[in-house]
């Protein structure tokens, strides 16, 4: 689409013009004309090693089809935070990418995250890409004996003692539920050094080994709702909504609503859409 190179020439040259030649051991062109800031696109042919034109024909939407590779090639000289690294794939003509463009990407989320999880009357809490713990509401901190809150999520509830009896039916509900999202992650992360390390202990734990070995393909806990003991209620079932923070790939923010009781008796709830437009 038109719209779509016309969005992709402005981000590109945009963020083009503020990457200074001598940073990377160039020298800015002097030939008459050539007075816009930054790199020039020829430069950016010589520091990705392409053909002379290909960034040219990226940045005005004539490269068919251009790989992954490349864009990432450009995405890290450019600078690009991961939503921009989003929008160059999409209006490149690749749609998502498949990976963040940093490898730090989602180990940090904005502070204001506290702020918005505290405003839950529900429990929530927000993790990175790794599943450690970066912020919680004293809801979610209440679900646990004595305050003992853990560190990484992930960790807690596949490999700790508590955590098998907090989360009722864990061998036959919890665990074979929750190995498939460590398992996707890793896919999409392969060198998070926290993630190895879980992996690594999953295999050496003989109730989790099997299930790992099994496989699994379900990786999405949004909607689901489980049997759980709450420190303070007893025991009950919560209902889990999960959403992604836009600038942390991989970082989630988990809200769990707790219905007491024992049995579960709340069906899935319809899915909301908006109503068509006449």
């Amino acid at each position: 689409m038109d719209s779509d190179k016309t969005a992709l020439k402005k981000l590109l040259a945009e963020r083009r013009a503020l990457i200074e030649p001598e940073d990377h051991g160039l020298t800015r062109p002097t030939k008459q004309g050539r007075r816009a800031p930054g790199l020039s696109q020829q430069q950016v042919d010589e520091l990705t090693e392409q053909a002379t034109n290909t960034y040219n024909r990226l940045e005005n939407g004539r490269l068919n089809n251009p790989t992954i590779g490349y864009l990432e090639q450009v995405g890290r000289l450019f600078g690009l935070n991961e939503q921009e690294w989003v929008s160059l794939c999409r209006y490149a003509g690749i749609g998502d990418p498949p990976y963040p463009l940093h490898p730090t990407s989602g180990l940090a989320v904005p502070g204001v995250w506290q702020e918005a999880v505290d405003c839950f009357s529900h429990m929530a809490y927000v993790t990175d890409a790794s599943w450690n713990l970066l912020a919680h509401n004293q809801q979610w901190a209440d679900l646990f004996p004595e305050g003992r809150i853990p560190r990484n999520t992930m960790r807690w509830m596949l490999l700790d003692d508590d955590a098998r009896q907090m989360l009722l039916e864990w061998k036959t509900v919890w665990a074979p539920l929750v190995l498939p999202q460590l398992r996707a992650a890793l896919a999409v992360r392969p060198d998070d050094d926290t993630l190895q390390q879980i992996v690594k202990d999953v295999i050496a734990d003989d109730d989790l080994e099997p299930i790992w070995t099994a496989g699994g393909a379900h990786i999405h806990p949004d909607g689901d709702e489980r049997p759980i003991h709450h420190a303070i209620h007893g025991p009950g079932h919560v209902t889990m909504c999960a959403a992604q923070p836009l600038t942390a790939p991989g970082a989630r923010l988990i809200i769990l609503i707790y219905h007491p009781g024992t049995q579960k008796q709340h069906a899935r709830l319809p899915m909301l859409r908006a109503r068509p437009v006449i």
